[in-house]
Order: structure tokens, then sequence, then C-alpha cells
């Protein structure tokens, strides 16, 4: 049995709480109808985007058009996609044609795709709602958006993918897609108490996704529990050769693996990483808890000293490449941009080739450096972020404790388990073996299941 969010007990529940799992349950069997669920959604979001304004656009219309459509299909008696009548929020920076997809910048305001995304398509064809384009940072970097926590307005949601995170943590839409280059699914999940998801590097296509970073880009997934992400990532993952990170292979089969019970309680690393010093003091005081409850499951283990270059190389990298991705952004009007944008560019542009090459050589270097640990270990566990999200709007945050995780390439996935002294999130952060996501979503259900049992023995 997986472990789902609680539903709300007695009386009538509102389709927008239910889990996509449950949701996806009752639209099979006739007892909820698409255009109901779709109607419960955009119910939500009138009540909460004032505050939360975690979209960039919605068309309400559209959305229910498409929904009867597929309630008017399911009476048929045909077979039912995989996600028929499930709402999802798309990142603003993956292309849809019957929606704008502006990348969060001022330069690209009023576009229009011809074309959607490959993963749009692929939602579409799996009988998805597209409800609408979530919020995102410039160009999917740093500098802040419009979007604030729903969990205390004066605090950040984080970023990039700060809409589709805040989408699901309000109950707006069950079901997400976000993109990370450094920490942009596992920080926001973490701020704003949802599960995010990262796969592997290359499992999901990111053609039609705005390019930041070839080596690091990576398209994510949120939901409400572990069976949800998994569910919206398994529909995403496949090949195509636009792509030249994509790479064909097997059905990954990620709700099936994780929600089936692992062989044996999964054994966990405890890994503090060279970002530890910027660690929060209540956030380590939960992780010390978290650790002592899992006891003989999970063990404290050190990274070697060469982690601590791990950082510095991602950030080359990251810069090295936005610099000649978004190079034709700062020639059309360097003006409008974002000063974190800009100065993004142009630091990217100081960076030498030797530099460049020397910083992806250390992605293999650092990988081959956890295999110890993963003969032993079935995942790595450590902080989503330093702490809760920040007072403030004027930053989204710090992604130390995501960027080693997006150098290699590696799976990693927020649990909403901890909460901070401000009472708010704090997430638990959990990595695996690249190319082993089932696995590592099969880990993180049984993780949530044992915290939630000793949760419930302490009371």
């Amino acid at each position: 049995m997986g472990v789902e969010a609680p539903q709300p007990s007695g009386g009538t529940i509102d389709a927008a709480d239910l889990t996509a799992l449950a949701a996806r349950e009752r639209l099979a069997n006739g007892s909820l109808r698409a255009a109901e669920l779709t109607e419960a959604c955009l119910g939500r979001i009138a009540v909460r985007e004032p505050e939360v304004q975690a979209w960039a656009c919605v068309d309400a219309d559209l959305a229910v058009n498409h929904a009867r459509m597929l309630d008017s299909y399911r009476q048929t008696g045909r077979p039912l996609g995989p996600l028929h009548g499930l709402p999802v929020g798309i990142k603003d920076i993956i292309d849809t044609q019957d929606l704008p997809t502006e990348n969060g910048n001022a330069l690209d305001a009023g576009r229009r795709p011809s074309d959607d995304a490959w993963l749009v398509a692929r939602l579409r064809a799996a009988g998805a709602v597209i409800l609408g384009k979530t919020v995102t940072t410039e160009c999917a970097y740093l500098a802040p958006a419009k979007t604030h926590n729903p969990h205390d307005a004066g605090r950040t949601p984080g970023g990039s993918s700060s809409g589709s995170a805040a989408a699901v943590a309000s109950g707006m839409v069950p079901l997400a897609v976000g993109t990370q280059t450094g920490g942009s699914v596992i920080r926001p999940a973490s701020f704003c108490g949802v599960v995010g998801f990262k796969p592997s590097f290359g499992l999901i296509p990111r053609s039609g996704v705005l390019r930041t970073s070839r080596s690091l880009d990576t398209i994510g997934t949120f939901g409400r529990t572990v069976e949800d992400v998994a569910l919206l990532a398994d529909m995403l993952a496949g090949h195509d050769s636009p792509d030249p990170d994509s790479r064909p292979m097997a059905a990954p089969r990620l709700l099936e693996t994780a929600s089936s019970a692992p062989p044996l309680p999964p054994q966990l690393a405890f890994v503090k990483t060279p970002a530890w010093a910027d660690i929060d003091q209540d956030c380590a005081e939960g992780f010390a808890e978290l650790v002592h409850a899992l006891g003989e499951q999970c063990d404290e283990v050190e990274l070697p000293g060469i982690f601590g270059e791990g950082a510095a190389a991602h950030r080359r990298i990251m810069l090295a490449e936005i610099a000649h991705n978004l190079r034709h952004y700062y020639a059309r009007g360097s003006e409008q941009l974002a000063p974190q944008t800009r100065a993004a560019i142009e630091e990217g542009r100081t960076i030498s080739a030797d530099d460049y090459l020397a910083a992806l050589d250390w992605r293999e270097t650092l990988y081959a450096g956890l295999g110890e640990i993963f003969e032993r270990y079935d995942a790595i566990v450590t902080p989503a972020a330093p702490g809760e999200a920040p007072l403030g709007l004027a930053s989204t945050g710090s992604a130390a404790f995501n960027v080693l995780w997006s150098l290699m390439g590696t799976p990693a996935l927020t649990l909403p388990l901890l909460t901070g002294a401000n009472g708010m999130p704090l997430g638990v952060q959990l990595v695996g073996p690249r190319n082993d996501d089932g696995r590592l979503l099969r880990t993180a259900r049984s993780v949530s299941y044992t915290h939630l049992r000793a949760h419930e023995t302490r009371r």
C-alpha cells in the first residue's frame, strides 16, 4: 500500500485535495469526471492565486473544454491514457503550442511556439489536461519571479521552478513539471513542502525546453507523494533523437517499482557534503533526529575530500554554457535582462575552454567516488536545502546541497518530512545511483513510511 498525503476526513472531499494517484483511480472508475477535477483545480486557483502567484498563464476555457472532451472519450469505452483527466502545470520554459511560453523573460513576452515540447506532446497523448504555465525565474536562472511561498507569503518559494512547486503545495494542481540545472526542483520542493523528483540526467528528453546548460539541465516532477512523482516521470521517460543526451531505453516502470516493497529494509548513508557549513541549526537538529529514528538503517558516511571541488566545477560548467545558450538574449537587449542573468552571461564569457573542459572531467571523477557508497547503501540522505525558506523575495535561496548531484547527473528526490523552527517545511533529500531511479523512488517511499510510523509512535 502506498504512502499518500492525508486526505480530509469527514464531509465531502474537494477533488482538488486528492493525490494524483487517488484522482486517477476515481477518473478511471467513473466516480470523478475530468471536467469536475479541472473545475475544482480552477476553483482553488481562484482562491489561492492572488496570494501565491504561481501561474504565468491559465486558460480556463481551454482546460475545461479539453477535460470535457476526455469525459466524452471515456464514454466510448475505449482504453484510457495513463494520465486520463489529470491536470498538470508546465513550467514556462517548456513550449506549448496553445499557450504562451515566455521563459520568464521580458524579451519573450507574447511568444507563441508553433509546436509542443516533446514532453508536452507526451502528456497530451497520455490524456493529461494542461492546466496552464507555471512561473519560472528569468530563463530558469536566479532572478526571483513573482511567486510567493504558499505557507508564508513573506518567504521565497525557491527557484527556478517556483511556480510548479507552489502550485502543487497550494492544491492548485496535483502534478507539475519543472527543470533543474542547479537545485531548481529539489530546493523549491523543500521550501514549499511537496515531493520533488529530479531523475537521472537524460531520462526525460528536453526537446522544446529552453536550454541553459546542455550538461546539467534535467526535467523534474512535483507531486504530493512519491507515487505521484513516479507516475508523472514514468509517462515522460523516453527517447527523442533531437535531444543529444536522450538515450534509447526500456520502459523504466517507475511507478510499479516505487509502489513495491523493498526486498530488505533500505540501508541509507547520511552524508553532510561540503555544504554542511551552511546548515541552519534547526535543520541540523532535524536531521540528527531523523538519523536517530532510522536507527540501524542509517550510517553517517563522510565523502572524500575531492568532493569539495564539485561546487566550483558545477558553477564553471553552468556559467560557460549559459553564456553560450543565452547569448542571443544579451545581444537583443542586455539592458532588459535581470542583473543576475546579465552577470551570469558576462562571467561565463570569461571562462576559458581549458577550465570548462577540466570542470566537465570532474563529473565522472566525483561519481566514481560514490561507487563504494552505492555498493553498500541504497541511497544517500542529505538536506535538500540549508534550512527553511528564507524570509523575503530578493533571493530564491541556496542550492549548495543540490549542485553536487546535478553535476553528477544522479537521481535525487525531496521528501517533506521535517519542520523548521518557524513551522516551515524542511525537505529530506535522497540521492541514488545513476539510472536506478525506480530503486530510489522505492527507497524514498519506504523512508516516508518509516518516518510516519515513528512520528505516530511518538504521538
